[in-house]
């Protein structure tokens, strides 16, 4: 699984180079994709330049055989949006955008100092939430664990796979993905985050802290320690 940092143009690239300690790979697609590299295992966020806003983030999902997943995610209740060829693109029951791309063997958690990108969290009106969490679970093939709060549900991941899934219920009318970190200590890796150009959003003391990237996607530094389960 990778997620992807979806923006209008390639201005808050530099900022998550810096804030992962990642370097960015070379462009493929005539300049539109590039990978984020961790210094050791393998890689699991991505850049893409989309030409529209607002910045977002999705999810890639490395198959096997692509064809057979399609089948696999049209039966268990996703919606088909666009052939790229070597990309399928989908949309799961609750609107979340994610693509079908061939898995090329990675294997191996990046290795988190004092931070590391640690899930995607997906957030999920609450009158589809159970059946998005059924689907998910589903798709992956990984049980559903239970968070300490309410509004909360992961899957549990294998091991050796650099992202979790998260899924918040919420009170809106529109499902979308944000990027988690996960870090030893939050009030210094906020500020940190902060001083190479983020905005702080809202505080949730002990647990978490929503920000926005210099081109107004939110995330979250989080309070799981790197290399959690």
């Amino acid at each position: 699984m990778t997620g992807f940092l979806d923006s209008p143009s390639r201005v808050a690239e530099p900022f998550w180079e810096a804030v992962t300690g990642w370097s960015l790979s070379a462009r493929r697609a005539g300049g539109a994709f590039a990978t984020l590299v961790p210094v050791e295992g393998d890689a699991c966020l991505r850049v893409q330049v989309v030409g529209d806003g607002p910045a977002r983030a999705h999810l890639d999902l490395h198959v096997d055989d692509i064809a057979e997943a399609a089948g696999w995610v049209t039966g268990l209740g996703a919606d088909a949006v666009a052939d790229l060829g070597d990309v399928l693109v989908f949309r799961s029951p609750a609107g979340i955008v994610f693509c079908l791309v061939s898995w090329q063997g990675e294997r191996v958690r990046p290795v988190g100092g004092a931070s590391v990108v640690d899930q995607l969290c997906l957030d999920v009106p609450a009158g589809v939430y159970e059946r998005e969490v059924g689907f998910w679970s589903a798709v992956t093939g990984w049980p559903v664990g239970l968070s300490d709060l309410p509004e909360f549900s992961f899957l549990v991941r294998p091991a050796g796979m650099g992202i979790r899934l998260l899924l918040q219920r919420t009170g809106g009318v529109r499902a979308g993905v944000h990027v988690d970190f996960a870090c030893v200590d939050v009030d210094a890796e906020v500020a940190r985050h902060v001083g190479l150009g983020a905005r702080v959003v809202r505080r949730v003391a002990g647990d978490w802290t929503t920000l926005r990237d210099p081109v107004g996607r939110e995330y979250c530094v989080t309070g799981r320690l790197p290399g959690s389960a």
